[in-house]
């Protein structure tokens, strides 16, 4: 989105663009279970471990850095799942996430953005507790992952197309 502004100095009309933030989540599988953070900031609940891409940062980096600083995991990132970017996914403003799938091993805990975090196997995740739309990510990745091989969206949402 576009909007012109006149600068109060010099009367220039200048052109500011109002763009959707770049960010990333990580699904960090540790034997069976995922990750899970409890947000330390609005909005408040379950959440993957992510955040907002750095200035100059790749997504790859950003992902393993998010990992570390909400988890203490380092982590192997084993594939790029998909690319959400609902303009309401993120109720505070335009976010769009690339989600990773990885690997880590031994027990996570809560820093920097996240108050705690958490190992949940599948059938104990919290989906009535989740913010943003991490649970129809959950559940595109428990399709994907135990389903079948092909990109199946949790529910019908418009503009979703099938992974390659």
């Amino acid at each position: 989105m576009k909007k012109e502004k006149t600068c109060p100095k010099c009367g220039e009309v200048v052109e500011i663009y109002k763009n959707p933030f770049p960010t990333v989540d990580i699904i960090i599988e540790i034997d069976q279970k995922i990750v899970l953070i409890k947000r330390r900031n609005p909005p408040l609940g379950w959440a993957l471990p992510g955040g907002f891409v750095d200035y100059g940062e790749s997504l790859e980096d950003a992902a393993r850095r998010e990992a570390y600083e909400e988890t203490g995991l380092e982590v192997e990132l084993v594939c790029q799942f998909y690319t959400y970017s609902d303009p309401g996914r993120d109720p505070r403003f335009h976010t769009i996430t690339t989600v990773y799938v990885a690997k880590a091993q031994g027990e996570p805990r809560g820093a920097d953005d996240a108050a705690l975090a958490r190992l949940f196997s599948l059938d104990e995740i919290p989906f009535n507790e989740l913010v943003f739309d991490h649970g129809d990510i959950i559940a595109d990745y428990i399709k994907w992952k135990y389903g079948k091989r092909e990109f199946l969206p949790g529910k019908a949402r418009k503009n979703k197309i099938s992974r390659c």
